[in-house]
Formats: C-alpha cells, structure tokens, sequence
C-alpha cells in the first residue's frame, strides 16, 4: 500500500464519522502533506490586488485547501516600555468576537464553516494564519476581516484570557527553559526592547487595559506594514478581492514607535536557583543578522556545530561521546535589531560544570579552526539536499513565503538559496565561525540546584 492509498482510506473513515463542512475539512487536513509542492517547483506569483494589497501566492490545486499566513512588522517590540505582554494579549482576543458576533457566535461560525483562525506574538511581527476549504473562500476573509478590522474587546474574553496568561506565566515561573530564555534575554539586552518578556510578567498582564489593547491594535495593523502568503486552491484573480476584503479597511500606515539597534553585551555568567534534579545551561554570543554578507556561511558552521542535530558536533561530544544530555543545540538567531548565536543543553545537576565545559570548549574549537573538508562537503550536501523536506505542507509553505518577505528576501528565493551555499569556500565558513564564535564572549545562564 502507498502512502497515498494509506492516506485516503484514513481520510474516508474519518469523514463517514462526521457531516457537513467539518467533514471535508478533516479529509483535507489527512491529505495535507501530499499536497505540498516541492520547493524547487514552486512557482511565487506577486499578487497585486486593486486596492494595493501585496501577497506572494504559490497555487497548488492537488486538494481543495487554502492556506493564508500574514503578519504585521513590529510585534512584542512596540509594546509599551511599562506594559510588556500587551501584543501577546492581543493575540489571544482576535477571535473572541467580532462585528456583530460575540465571542461565542464567532467561534461557532467558524466552526461551522470549518476555518481556522489563529494569531501569535513574537518579537518582531505579529502574525495570523487561516486554513480554509477553497469553497469557502467568502465567509473565511469575511470572519478574517472582522478579526481584523472589528475585534470586539468585550471585558468577559478580556479577563478570561488575562486568567489564562497569568497562569502560564506563574507555570514558566518554575520552568528552567523559560527562566534561562528571559534571564538570557535581559542579561544581554539590557533596556532594549528584545530584554522585555513577548508574554510579560503576571504584573503587567494584570494591569494591561482595554484601551492598552486598542491602541496597539490601532498603531501595528496597517498595510503599510503587512506581508501575506498564500498556498492553495486559488488563482491570483480569485484572491485579489479577497485580499481587499479582509485588509483593505486597514489603515494605509502604521504608527510604529522607533525601536533602536540593539547593542547586546556579553561575557556575563547568570544562575538562579530551581530544585531540580537537572541543570539547564543556555550560552550565546554575538550572531549576524539576515542580511549579513557572513549569514549563509555562519548557518553552514551552525549545522555542523550544533545545529545539524545527530551529524553535529555538540551532540557527538555531550551525548554520544559522554552521554551527558538527551539534546543539546546550536542556533543562528537573526533578529531585526541585532543577531546572536545560541547554544543550550540540560544535563544532571552533578555534571553541569562538566558539560558547560564541553560546549565552551567546542565552541572555542569551531572558532579557533572552523569545520574540516569533510564536515564542510557533508554539510553543504545535507542542507541542499533536505532543503525540499521543510516544506512537508502547504502551511509551511505559506509561513516561509512570509518570512522570507519580513527580512526583505528577493522572491526567487527558493530557487536560489542552495546556490548560495554551493557558492560557499570552506574559507568563507572559517572567516564567518572566528567572527561570531571567536570575537566576543559567552553569556553563561544557569538554571538548576544552587550547589550545582
């Protein structure tokens, strides 16, 4: 049996369960990984609509499913200096009501006409995704625009959803993930932004307001600030309309508060105390951003370091070698105002100095004789060749439509990108691990038993 016949006699049983719209969605969301293109074959169209509204769309008609992901530049970082976690807040209430509908009878309609809507925060932009069924393209921008241009801000979601932060930041309180990510964060980044919580503190969400909410919702979503992908079951003319539809009414420009270029510092070492029987160690120093002559190369040392899973070398020495962590991890992590380089592991308490050692110390050889000839080829050859893997979806397509637009990507993007590494000298990656590896220090945060 094929993996498609495997697929579609799944999708059959499910649907002879379930009636109606919600039926055909669940039998698409089964065909949703036979659905997607492959990379080198996707043909990025740039749809105009009549109203100036841009969108990359790459059409794929295999099965009757839209995808549509889109988001505005800014994010957590226009958040005010005093009321961190407002953007986030603002993510959970986009579908608690809208227009006419309050929250219950927006999500029903929804539900019934099988959409799914979703919104997130991150640092940098704020972003929103919609799956639909290519039949039911009217109503889904129509809910869409209401979220959009309407949102209710009715007090009972208000306090629901601020009962909802509050508790998962009291539980990341004693999570030694997230207590190493913002002790990190505001270690290097001092009062910039970026040093800010995306979700806030339980204080501040406790204080955010209504009119906290709208204002932000009034000076971030705009057009002037906001990129759309689109990967489905529609043509370019179909979806012209429909982009006026659902961003058309949005203010033509965003009043975006300037945010300055950020100067991380680094050489600091952080602990905080947990009672845990592991220690979770985060260290990072400066990274390149997007644009960076040095970036593909430093995103070729970073697969070999530590961010090419099993093949890496942090996992040959901390878990294979010696067997002190279940994972460990390297990444390049390019933000609009500054990039940095990040490493972390959790290993048992009685060994961490041991295993912060390792990585320290292999990361001082990266820098110091970059990759061989060997891991050099390998890696070239892995991230070309998987390159087609990470795009298993037509939603993943769409969100990297998105992203490559948000960092100013040129739109042929996906049939140039294993050129560029081709185009890469071993030198090229030696020069780029002595820059980020090999010219500022580490900061060190530790997160585990205080006699560790």
């Amino acid at each position: 049996m094929t993996e498609h016949q495997s697929s579609d006699r799944t999708a059959a049983g499910l649907v002879r369960g379930l009636s109606g719209r919600l039926a055909r969605a669940v039998a698409v969301v089964s065909f949703l990984a036979a659905s997607a293109l492959p990379v080198a074959a996707a043909e990025v169209q740039r749809v105009v609509s009549d109203g100036g509204i841009v969108a990359w769309l790459v059409e794929d008609d295999a099965v009757p499913l839209v995808a549509v992901d889109f988001a505005f530049d800014g994010g957590a970082a226009q958040d005010p200096k005093e009321r961190p976690g407002v953007a986030n807040m603002l993510s959970t209430l986009l579908d608690e009501g809208a227009g006419e509908l309050d929250s219950a009878a927006f999500q029903q309609k929804l539900e019934e006409e099988a959409v799914r809507l979703s919104f997130s925060a991150g640092r940098d932009a704020f972003n929103g995704s919609l799956r639909l069924i290519s039949d039911r393209k009217e109503v889904a921008f129509e809910l869409l625009s209401l979220a959009l241009n309407q949102p209710r801000f009715d007090a009972d979601p208000i306090e629901r959803m601020r009962a909802q932060l509050i508790s998962g930041i009291n539980r990341d309180a004693t999570d030694p993930e997230a207590i190493a990510s913002r002790l990190w964060s505001t270690s290097v980044f001092g009062d910039h932004p970026y040093a800010r919580p995306v979700d806030g503190t339980a204080e501040t969400v406790a204080a955010i307001t209504r009119d906290d909410i709208a204002d932000y919702h009034r000076r971030t979503f705009a057009r002037s600030n906001l990129v759309v992908g689109v990967v489905g079951a529609i043509s370019a003319e179909e979806l012209k309309p429909l982009l006026d539809k659902a961003f058309g009414p949005l203010p033509a420009e965003a009043e975006l508060v300037d945010v300055p270029e950020a100067t991380p510092t680094f050489g600091a070492t952080e602990t905080a105390a947990l009672p845990n029987p592991q220690t979770t160690i985060r260290v990072g120093t400066v990274g390149l951003k997007r644009h960076d002559p040095d970036y593909m190369a430093a995103y070729v040392m970073n697969h070999i370091l530590g961010g090419g899973s099993f093949s890496s070398r942090l996992y040959r020495e901390v878990r294979e070698t010696r067997g002190l962590a279940y994972s460990v991890w390297s990444a390049v992590v390019p933000y609009s105002y500054a990039g940095v380089f990040l490493g972390g592991t959790a290993t048992r308490a009685d060994r961490a100095s041991e295993t912060l050692e390792i990585l320290t110390a292999e990361f001082k050889r990266m820098a110091d004789g970059g990759p061989t000839d060997k891991e050099f080829a390998d890696a070239k050859r892995f991230l070309t060749g998987s390159y087609a893997l990470r795009f298993d979806g037509s939603g993943k397509i769409a969100a990297q439509l998105v992203s490559l637009q948000l960092d100013d990507m040129p739109i042929d993007y996906f049939n140039t990108r294993n050129a560029q590494i081709e185009a890469l000298t071993l030198d090229d990656v030696k020069r780029a691990a002595k820059r980020v590896l090999g010219e500022a220090p580490l900061t060190v945060v530790t997160v585990g038993p205080s006699s560790s």
